[in-house]
């Protein structure tokens, strides 16, 4: 079947996708045999030497030239999606690319070529994009994973990477993946969320952001607590933005994708064994190396093995106001969580002093979930006190009740102070950030 009889079988109007049934297999195939046409014909080496707007101007003529050799009819609407269609397929990363420009995509999930969901607004949705076949999204793949020096292949299934705008990336190919190769990336906004847009989606309250912003001026120790896709990386992202601009700020993480503004922030992430099993750099490594390249503040993307004992240590150690996150359901989960990590460092501590070494590195423990309908709240934050006994002593400074859930499925609730006047208050007020009693009135209520 030529070009032309392929494309007789789409209809006009087409998406990326082409159209549903029998057309949408055609157009696949017909881009499929396009995209190999121009490899065919391409110099690739006069193709490196264009910029990527050169790039796209030569290959519109070159569509164009095969569509009247063809001698297929296409009008301009259909000619435009054909150009951007393979545009994307050279360029960068397929029926992702649409997606990707989606402003109102948050999460992506490739469950094989045929099918792939997104979240908006903290909702799944089905959508109608999908890949040539299992082939192709391996491209997509291997393409995503190389750039960033990374690999996936049957010896090595498993690989975490990022996109070039911080977007974090995961994929698990067969055979550990039975279907066919999955692709998860997690999106990240070009710009952050600022306090103004957390307000404005009221997910947390004025009097939580004025002491927030005064912890993070007075270097008290926060651990962030949350399930997958509450918010913690967020909220990591927004309490950094309090941090003095005059601080050296060392990140570590398994994938970079914290987006700190201050000017002199030091970014460290960690890399896999290559296919001898050799050369792996975890996060107990960049710990340690942290450590002496003298960072004000040392920042953990998620706490999640044995270097919690090297985290902790460095809180202890002079490297007050240092941040974490942590995957948990309550605070109190939270510290329980840290406890055990201590206990994979392979260090042969009492839970009594491992509790003592928590108790004097953890200031605050911040709780952020995903509600029901899909809003991110700080539903709790505590603070560490000390020991009572064998058990580590919390209290709540502020909190967020749930009362029920109207008819259009929006979660109800109210953020509230309980009343507790925090121990930290006499640190934020010794480092000249006080914040009045006022802010922890407990008859002040935010629907």
């Amino acid at each position: 079947m030529s070009l032309r009889e392929r494309l007789s079988l789409a209809d006009d109007g087409r998406t990326n996708n082409g159209p549903p049934g029998l057309a949408a297999a055609a157009y696949q195939e017909l881009k499929k045999s396009m995209h190999q046409t121009i490899l065919d014909r391409i110099d690739l080496e006069r193709l490196k030497r264009l910029t990527p707007e050169q790039f796209k101007h030569e290959l519109a003529l070159l569509v164009q030239r095969i569509i009247e050799e063809e001698r297929i009819v296409l009008n301009q609407h259909e000619r435009h999606n054909l150009v951007l269609d393979i545009q994307h397929e050279m360029l960068g990363f397929g029926p992702l690319e649409p997606l990707l420009a989606d402003p109102g995509v948050s999460d992506i999930l490739v469950n094989t070529a045929a099918q792939v969901y997104v979240e908006r607004a903290g909702k799944l949705e089905l959508t109608e994009t999908t890949f040539n076949d299992n082939a192709h999204l391996m491209k997509i793949i291997e393409k995503i994973v190389s750039r960033v020096g990374r690999r996936v292949d049957e010896s090595s299934p498993m690989v975490d990477a990022r996109l070039p705008d911080g977007s974090r990336v995961n994929a698990i190919i067969p055979p550990l993946a039975i279907d066919g190769p999955i692709l998860s990336i997690r999106r990240f906004a070009v710009q952050p969320l600022t306090v103004a847009n957390l307000l404005e989606y009221r997910s947390l309250t004025p009097p939580m952001v004025q002491v927030l912003q005064a912890l993070g001026q007075a270097k008290v120790n926060i651990l962030i607590s949350g399930g997958t896709g509450s918010g913690k990386t967020t909220m990591l992202n927004l309490l950094s933005g309090f941090i003095p601009a005059h601080e050296r700020i060392v990140t570590i993480e398994d994938a970079a994708e914290l987006q700190l503004r201050q000017p002199h922030v030091v970014r460290l992430e960690t890399r896999p064994p290559n296919i001898e099993g050799k050369g792996e750099v975890n996060q107990r490594s960049l710990v340690r190396n942290a450590l002496r390249m003298r960072p004000d503040r040392i920042i953990l993307g998620e706490v999640r093995g044995p270097e919690a004992l090297d985290m902790l240590q460095a809180m202890n150690t002079g490297h007050e106001g240092s941040l974490a996150t942590i995957h948990s359901n309550t605070p109190r989960d939270a510290l329980s969580r840290l406890e055990n990590m201590v206990g994979m460092a392979g260090v042969n501590l009492t839970p009594r002093a491992t509790r003592q070494q928590i108790c004097s590195a953890v200031t605050v423990v911040m709780q952020v979930s995903r509600l029901t309908d899909g809003t991110r709240k700080l539903v709790s934050l505590q603070e560490v006190t000390g020991m009572e006994g064998e058990v580590i002593a919390m209290h709540e400074i502020f909190r967020f009740e749930q009362k029920n859930v109207d008819a259009q499925g929006k979660v109800q609730g109210r953020f509230y102070a309980t009343g507790v006047r925090p121990r930290f208050a006499d640190r934020l007020r010794m480092f000249g950030v006080p914040v009045p009693d006022s802010v922890f009135d407990p008859d002040k209520v935010y629907e």
